[in-house]
This record gives structure tokens, sequence and C-alpha cells, in this order.
């Protein structure tokens, strides 16, 4: 009921005052496991996409937002569960690998902290989560600013998978490969006169 409440109510933030213009929602699968990446700029990215896609997504976030224990409350509800930053977290990548055996969405922001300018290089997280657990990545973009009556563009690419022979320079690689089908979305113009697609609540 919370998450319905809170996707329900962003929608309203992101339709009228950023007036959002989203593509690419056909790429998301239906059912199964997901990996979403996406690039990180603003704390409202992780409302944006939850929001935006159609499907529950579960949000790995930095574990510092979880110190408050209404904030984890919160968080935990909307299916947010924590990981620490710059060190190896295995009960993070464990509960990650689990909601995706179970066919549920994950959701990363393989910058693994907010930028300011291109996209910075891409921590090995996501690409051990999509090595792993074989599941299909899907690659969103976003590009602002968030400011009231400006419009916020979101770009969802194609599904891709990734090999799941392991090793570090796998990993490198699917954590490039990763980079790159997001920094293709930021490049690609919206085409004229493309048709926006209406965004379901829920």
């Amino acid at each position: 009921m919370l998450y319905r409440f809170a996707k329900g109510l962003f929608w309203l933030v992101f339709a009228l005052g950023y007036r959002w213009d989203v593509r690419g929602l056909e790429n998301v699968p239906a059912r199964g496991p997901l990996l979403v990446i996406a690039n990180h700029f603003s704390w409202l990215d992780p409302p944006l996409v939850g929001t935006v896609l159609p499907r529950k997504v579960h949000f790995m976030a930095k574990q510092e937002l979880f110190h408050s224990p209404v904030a984890a409350w919160v968080l935990r509800r909307l299916g947010a569960f924590p990981v620490r930053r710059g060190q190896p977290d295995r009960w993070a990548l464990r509960h990650a690998l689990t909601l995706l055996d179970q066919g549920k969405v994950v959701g990363l922001f393989p910058e693994g902290t907010r930028s300011r300018g291109p996209l910075r290089p891409f921590e090995p997280g996501a690409a051990l989560l999509a090595v792993k657990s074989g599941a299909p990545v899907l690659p969103v973009a976003i590009t602002g600013p968030y400011r009231l009556g400006r419009r916020v563009r979101v770009r969802i690419g194609r599904p891709f998978r990734v090999d799941r022979a392991g090793g570090e320079g796998t990993i490198e690689a699917v954590a490039e490969r990763m980079r790159e089908a997001i920094a293709a979305l930021l490049d690609e113009p919206a085409p004229a006169g493309s048709p926006r697609r209406r965004i379901p609540v829920g």
C-alpha cells in the first residue's frame, strides 16, 4: 500500500511539475528477474525510476539513509535495502541475488554516488550481480535538470544479458558495457514527433 501511494504521489509530481518525457517502456519485461541500472545526479532519481517502471523496483541504497529508524522503516517498506559504499558488502549482494532469484526487479545506480557532469566509472557491484544472476540488464538514462516547469527526460533501453563466466576481467568488461549502454541513451536525441506512452500508476 505504501509503495502504491508513493508511486501515485510521485506520478503527479513528475507528470505535472517536471513534465516528464518517457520513451522505451515497451522494453521493460513484464515478468522475470530484472536488473535495472541508471545514471545518478539527484536524490529524485530513485523515485523517478520507480515511478516510471510498471514493476516494483527494489533499490539498493546507501546505508547512511537507514540510520534513522523512521527512514529505515519507510525505505524497507518501499522495497529498498542498505549497502555499504566503498567496500564489499556480501549481505547486500546476497539479498539482491535472492530478490532476482525470486523473479523480482533490483535497481542500482552503478556510479556509486551522484555525478554532476559526465558519467563516472561504474562500480563493479552491478556487473557482479549481472554475472552471478544471469538476469537481464535494463539500462535507464535520465536527463534533467529537476527544475519545476522544466522537462525531465527518461530513456529506457533494450535489456541485455552478460556472460556468466566471471573473473575480474569479465566484471570490468561488463561494467564498461553497462556504462556504454547508458551513455548511448544519454546521447540519443528525441525523435521528432515520436509518440509518448502513458505511464500507468501501480
